[in-house]
């Protein structure tokens, strides 16, 4: 069933979004991508939310046992990901699009890309505990459930190949993806806001690839330095 609700909304995103005269896009369609995964993040809420009453007793899922710390934690979070789109976004150098060449959105992405996206960050999230939980509750070991995490998490990136870029870039993703996705459980089930970490670590990611991007890649401010002192 978590599968089946991913994957649904993946192909609504790819096909239904264009249906509707809504480009299938962070950057052109923010608002129409953010409130389609606030949609889909209710789905997931009411899917498989009332469930959770039951299972933190044996899932051990330890959330909000100091929640001064986790306001703190929160907020800080917030703050770190609107200084990153708003201010420090916007003063990277374009990402340098090679002729004959179609880049994923994500090396291109404005301040508006993050919206859209941090919603749909907290969908997956949101995937990832109802499936954690349910391995959990079921006594299956971490390292069992890592696994399983792993191999959701991997696969369903695969469904980026609708999105009509490289297999590359596919399969580089659904990797990282699966590498996350082994960490995630542990973070879910044995560290004090667990899910507010598993949440950022998730978005800092794409926040790292954008930076890496610009900074590394063609025309970037690394290259404009080897330009300035003649290296190669």
């Amino acid at each position: 069933m978590i599968g089946g609700v991913w994957t649904a909304s993946d192909l609504g995103f790819y096909f239904l979004l264009p249906a509707l005269g809504q480009a299938s896009s962070y950057i052109d369609s923010p608002v129409a991508t953010g409130l389609y995964y606030v949609f889909w993040s209710g789905v997931a809420v009411i899917a498989f939310w009332p469930q959770y009453a039951s299972w933190p007793r044996y899932a051990r899922w330890a959330t909000f046992e100091n929640r001064l710390t986790s306001i703190a934690v929160w907020s800080l979070a917030f703050i770190a990901a609107v200084v990153f789109a708003a201010y420090v976004l916007p003063l990277l150098p374009p990402f340098d699009v090679r002729e004959g060449r179609t880049p994923p959105e994500l090396p291109l992405a404005t301040p508006w890309y993050f919206l859209p996206k941090s919603v749909e960050i907290l969908f997956q999230q949101l995937l990832v505990v109802a499936l954690v939980l349910t391995l959990a509750a079921k006594r299956h070991s971490l390292q069992r459930i890592s696994a399983y995490c792993a191999i959701l998490f991997g696969t369903a990136h695969l469904l980026l190949a609708f999105g009509d870029v490289p297999w590359g870039y596919v399969i580089r993703f659904a990797v990282l993806a699966a590498i996350f996705g082994t960490g995630f459980p542990y973070l879910i089930l044995r560290v004090p806001n667990g899910f507010a970490y598993s949440y950022v670590l998730h978005w800092t990611y794409y926040a790292t690839t954008v930076l890496m991007a610009r900074m590394l890649g063609p025309g970037g401010l690394f290259d404009f330095v080897r330009q300035l002192f003649g290296t190669s």
